[in-house]
């Protein structure tokens, strides 16, 4: 018998498979215990529920792509550095196909239907901002955002980003990941007023 944390996890990334597979059909708990190569209970002891393992995998996801933003941020030598290094990372998520496969399985019929996953995507964009709002308020703090409003502001790049984001994992954008991200951060750091570098 597989420990708790590995069942868990065999669970999780047999979800993953399964929704990917299934390419929007919904997918059942026997389907994801099948590819698992574990039980019902076994299931159980994990998840009192689908909708649970769903918010679950979305919850880990988003905690880990929260980490990296706030990391990318923390390890850059200016806020406009910070800022541009924020949106890369978020668009280069949709050029890496293991978490574009991974994004495309959160984002199908079944995922968007689990009681609560409105709420747990909320949570993330409001966490996204927030970030974001660290950054612009740190750049009106040293004069490099003179025109800075750190909330309303973080609303808007955040909205632009969050498109971009979505255009570039329908396949509809224009631009590629990289090309899009550096035409955010440009237009970011022109309607903040950020001087130029040096």
């Amino acid at each position: 018998m597989p420990g708790q944390a590995a069942e868990r996890t065999r669970i999780i990334e047999a979800a993953y498979r399964c929704l990917a597979d299934a390419q929007g059909a919904p997918v059942s708990i026997t389907e994801i215990l099948t590819a698992a190569g574990l039980s019902t209970r076994a299931f159980y002891r994990q998840f009192e529920s689908k909708d649970a393992l769903l918010l679950a995998m979305f919850r880990r996801d988003g905690g880990r792509v929260m980490a990296e933003l706030r990391e990318l941020a923390a390890s850059a030598g200016s806020p406009a550095e910070a800022l541009g290094a924020l949106i890369a990372g978020m668009l280069a998520i949709t050029a890496d196909e293991r978490r574009r496969a991974r994004v495309l399985a959160l984002t199908s019929g079944d995922a968007t239907r689990a009681r609560g996953y409105s709420g747990e995507r909320g949570r993330v964009i409001a966490e996204q901002e927030a970030i974001i709002a660290e950054i612009l308020a740190a750049g009106r703090a040293d004069g490099s955002f003179p025109w800075a409003e750190p909330g309303p502001d973080a609303r808007f790049v955040r909205a632009a980003l969050g498109q971009a984001f979505e255009d570039q994992m329908a396949g509809t954008a224009e631009a590629t990941a990289a090309e899009a991200a550096a035409q955010i951060t440009r237009f970011a750091l022109r309607a903040l007023g950020a001087r130029p570098p040096g």
